[in-house]
């Protein structure tokens, strides 16, 4: 049903309200907001993705990703204007304690990857920070209008709490057959009248990014594209970008079994993906939960998906928002630029939420 965007805000503040989960997204470059109202407090979970739905995965995915079923929902949808937001360049108290541990961490995988078979391992980390007053309505047009060009999404369940973020990456879209994917790596800060500068650290794990995806994709698919590598604008950051695109095997092109192959990306978790996971779930010192894990729609019984990384995303609880940010270790990482590069990355999120600050 279509309503005009006005209307489709009460809903949302009202289904909120109630304590009752939905989900709203907006898909890259795109002026329609679709809301999936879920119309119980039911924890739903999918494995096959055989309906339609918005799935929500975990970054410790075992195949189980949770959803609101279309079926137990009524949906929206409307057009938006996007209108200019100005940008501020907004500065937190991050303590000397916090960098130092942030370090160590670096430090330590660097070691790690020097003396074992691992080419790359993602390293994260959250921020918690107070907001004065918490606000839905100006956190969504806040969100719509700063990220054009990303999946923006906020996805709320009583069980798993208020999740809300800008995506860049694209996990995997399918039609029928056909299939899109990307390898991200590498960060800068976006200069103007600028060409960005790509180091021999950023370059090598963009290739190390895009060997691994196409390799463990081999056992789907019968065609494999790779596009040139590229700079790709993300808020205001640049990234390294290959497309990858193709045809699945028609006997292995269920999303259950595409999703596992896929996830955890190498932008996400690091190279090999079983050594690199099982790191990452020993030494960080929290539970990631969604972040980096995937979601998105899911259209006409597991041929047509839309599914994202979960990056550049938040949790709100309350008037306490978490942030979460991380970057891909390698052996020519710098600790340093590292930290640096996790605070240029909480712009994104922090920009969002600055009128609430």
């Amino acid at each position: 049903m279509i309503l005009d965007f006005t209307d489709i805000l009460k809903k949302v503040v009202q289904q909120y309200s109630e304590d009752l989960p939905f989900a709203l997204y907006s898909l890259p470059n795109s002026k329609d907001l679709n809301i999936i109202l879920q119309n119980n407090n039911v924890l739903y979970d999918t494995t096959s993705y055989a309906e339609e739905s918005f799935a929500f995965a975990p970054f410790n995915y075992h195949g189980k990703a949770l959803c609101i079923p279309l079926k137990k929902s009524v949906s929206f949808e409307t057009e938006f204007i996007l209108n200019t937001i100005d940008k501020n360049d907004i500065i937190i108290n991050e303590d000397l304690q916090t960098k130092e541990t942030y370090c160590k961490q670096v430090k330590k995988a660097i070691s790690v990857i020097k003396s074992s078979n691992a080419s790359k391992i993602v390293l994260s980390r959250k921020k918690d920070i107070d907001l004065k007053q918490f606000d839905i309505s100006i956190l969504i047009k806040r969100l719509l209008n700063l990220y054009p060009t990303a999946f923006r999404y906020i996805w709320y369940h009583p069980q798993t709490g208020f999740w809300c973020g800008a995506s860049p990456e694209i996990l995997l879209q399918t039609e029928g057959v056909s299939f899109t994917t990307m390898a991200l790596a590498g960060t800068q800060i976006i200069k103007k009248d600028t060409v960005p500068y790509w180091n021999i650290k950023e370059l090598n794990e963009q290739k190390i990014v895009v060997d691994a995806i196409t390799n463990s994709l081999k056992k789907v698919t019968s065609v494999v594209r790779i596009s040139q590598t590229y700079n790709y604008k993300a808020a205001s950051l640049v990234h390294l970008r290959t497309d990858i695109t193709g045809t699945l095997k028609k006997e292995k092109k269920t999303l259950s079994m595409i999703a596992s192959v896929l996830h955890p990306t190498p932008a996400v978790c690091g190279t090999p993906q079983d050594y690199a996971k099982s790191y990452i779930l020993d030494n960080e010192d929290y539970d990631r939960e969604f972040y980096t894990g995937f979601l998105g729609p899911i259209y006409q019984k597991n041929s047509c998906s839309k599914l994202f990384v979960n990056l550049r995303c938040m949790k709100i609880d309350a008037n306490i928002v978490t942030l979460f940010v991380g970057g891909g270790i390698t052996v020519d990482s710098e600790p340093e630029s590292e930290w640096e590069e996790t605070q240029h990355k909480l712009q994104t999120m922090l920009q969002v939420i600055y009128p609430m600050l």
